[in-house]
């Protein structure tokens, strides 16, 4: 599958104004909107953006965003069940000289899975599992 992995950062970015890559991420997803690429995002995906957004007391934002990921004909949504997060949990356990979240690593797992070579992401950390981001 060719498509790029939705990450909750770029999430964050696109959504919240005072994010340091706000203005990136407009300008990067209006470029993209026009040509788009699938997108794939997990359940821990939508797990971390919306706790993001509630706990700066932005609870309708992140009741938005969890239903848009959740409903969006435009992005495959995965749903992580038991043995994706072994897998993502494995892979975790593999790098002790990475600060990778779990979170990454079952993204990692998910687009290695599904043949994903980047993610719409400013996280350092997909550029050291070997996969590019975008923007």
């Amino acid at each position: 599958m060719t498509g790029v992995f939705l990450d909750t950062g770029f999430l964050i970015a696109l959504e919240a104004s005072d994010d340091q890559h706000h203005d990136k991420a407009i300008s990067y997803w209006v470029e993209f909107s026009k040509n788009p690429a699938p997108l794939v995002t997990s359940s821990y995906v939508l797990d971390e953006t919306v706790t993001f957004f509630n706990t700066r007391n932005r609870h309708a934002k992140a009741v938005e965003i969890g239903n848009y990921l959740l409903t969006s004909t435009a992005i495959q949504f995965i749903q992580v069940d038991h043995t994706l997060f072994l897998d993502g949990w494995a892979f975790f356990q593999r790098f002790e000289d990475k600060r990778f979240s779990l979170t990454d690593c079952i993204s990692f797992s998910i687009m290695q899975k599904l043949g994903i070579k980047a993610a719409l992401a400013f996280d350092k950390h997909f550029i050291q599992a070997g996969y590019s981001i975008v923007p």
